[in-house]
């Protein structure tokens, strides 16, 4: 049967048959080819030592705190006293382009600690979006866990389990960190028994091809289309466009802004609730702020990794096209990404990891409805993915009724811990919802089954 390889793991293959074959010739071993530079290589980053240490939780069982710098990336472990011997990896959201790196404890860490959990929290050693450098800091902070504890007084066995939760760029760490390639090609390698993404970018590349979606849409309804990428003159351009979809910016719009505001709907997972409140949210104006960039994700590429050949551009919530939406799509400029743009490496991860739900471990997420920043969306080509790779049976998934981007209560994110435990420990696999039935999506009381009783204004409907 005849297959396909990739120009990366050709390559890699080359490689490592040139070697094999100089040394069986006397010719010695060789050095694999190494792998080119990009932006993001020549930064540098550091922790502020200063900012490490932190206190006990008030109230809370007695614990173990200990901090110190692993390296090049600050790092933070918890360990009760009554420690149940399992350990819960966190991983923080977006840091910023700053030259310091922070560390985040677990929005969830009075819970853990109470249960008896121990927790670690990486800086990571660098900033920008590198997911790469999150998941091989979180590893290498899983891996260095006893020995972190044995150089501060305290002797621990082997963490029976050990599972991995993040936030928004976390939430893909998190995700990608069960994938099997990551498992494949990680130079940390930590099997992790489980993992909860938070509002977490599922969609890996996915999520900045619905940026640049966005760009070419806002500016074909605005009279002045995408010619060329990245645009030359967004500076200029971007005031006229925003002006001529809005008259108040982002809370009201003109008649095409109605459908832009549509389109925006349909690209962010459909119609739902909560929707409308998010997108006359701030997290509008922060997609709107990554407008006239290229697509190497600020260096994290070396080349263009959008790709709008697979968006379908739509004005309303029937997956049929009218003739309206046709000419919309036929006319609307399309990038492509370049293929050798986030190809397989053979120096470790990919430089954008994938999440292509290989998972064989549980998986709880969950998402607010009106997020149109790192949208719903997400998680309905997560889904998809887990359905093509089979592995569905491992996801459960959960709505939540918040308007902005991570916007979760502490009590919406412990239980969704609690239920990757469980399902874990016991074998008792938690309910989640449907994310991809249109009409099941679009119901007034969707997400009310997972969302905080305490929420309001966004309470489920009394009927």
């Amino acid at each position: 049967m005849a297959s396909t390889i990739s120009r990366g793991r050709w390559a890699a293959t080359m490689t490592l048959l040139s070697t094999l074959a100089l040394t069986a010739c006397g010719g010695g071993s060789t050095q694999p080819e190494p792998e080119e530079t990009r932006a993001q290589d020549s930064r540098q980053f550091s922790p502020d030592p200063s900012r490490l240490p932190f206190s006990a939780v008030a109230g809370a069982p007695e614990t173990d705190r200990w901090w110190g710098v692993l390296d090049g990336a600050g790092y933070r472990v918890e360990v009760p006293k009554n420690w149940n011997g399992m350990l819960v990896m966190y991983a923080h959201g977006y840091g910023g382009t700053g030259p310091t790196v922070n560390v985040s404890d677990p929005p969830i860490r009075e819970h853990l600690i109470r249960n008896g959990y121990a927790w670690g929290a990486s800086s990571f050693s660098k900033n920008y979006y590198d997911v790469r450098a999150g998941i091989e800091d979180t590893n290498g902070l899983a891996l260095a866990f006893q020995r972190i504890a044995a150089q501060n007084g305290r002797t621990l066995a082997a963490p029976t389990k050990t599972y991995i939760v993040g936030t928004s760029m976390g939430g893909h760490i998190a995700a990608a960190a069960v994938d099997a390639e990551t498992q494949e090609t990680a130079n940390n390698k930590v099997r992790y028994d489980g993992s909860v993404p938070m509002c977490g970018v599922l969609g890996d590349t996915e999520l900045y091809n619905y940026f640049g979606a966005s760009q070419i849409a806002a500016q074909q309804l605005a009279g002045m289309p995408v010619t060329t990428w990245p645009v030359p003159n967004w500076a200029e351009q971007g005031p006229k466009v925003r002006s001529a979809l809005f008259t108040t910016f982002p809370t009201a719009t003109t008649p095409q802004g109605d459908q832009y505001k549509e389109i925006v709907k349909q690209l962010t997972g459909g119609e739902r609730p909560m929707f409308n409140e998010g997108f006359a949210g701030s997290m509008n104006a922060t997609v709107w702020g990554t407008f006239g960039r290229d697509g190497t994700i600020n260096g994290i590429l070396n080349r263009e990794g959008y790709d709008t050949t697979g968006i379908v551009y739509q004005f309303d919530n029937d997956p049929a096209l009218t003739a309206t939406e046709q000419s919309f799509n036929q006319t609307a400029y399309r990038l492509r990404a370049d293929p050798e743009a986030n190809r397989l490496r053979r120096d470790g991860l990919r430089w954008f990891p994938k999440t292509n739900a290989r998972i064989n471990v549980p998986v709880v997420t969950i998402h607010t409805l009106g997020d149109v920043y790192v949208p719903f969306s997400m998680e309905q080509i997560y889904k998809r993915r887990a359905m093509a790779q089979g592995t569905d049976k491992w996801l459960v998934q959960r709505a939540i009724r918040g308007v902005s981007h991570c916007d979760f209560t502490v009590e919406e994110q412990a239980s969704a811990f609690d239920a990757m435990a469980l399902w874990d420990q016991k074998g008792v696999k938690p309910e989640g919802d449907e994310v991809l039935d249109r009409a099941t999506v679009a119901h007034p009381h969707y997400g009310c089954k997972f969302s905080s009783r305490s929420r309001t204004p966004n309470a489920c409907p009394a009927s």
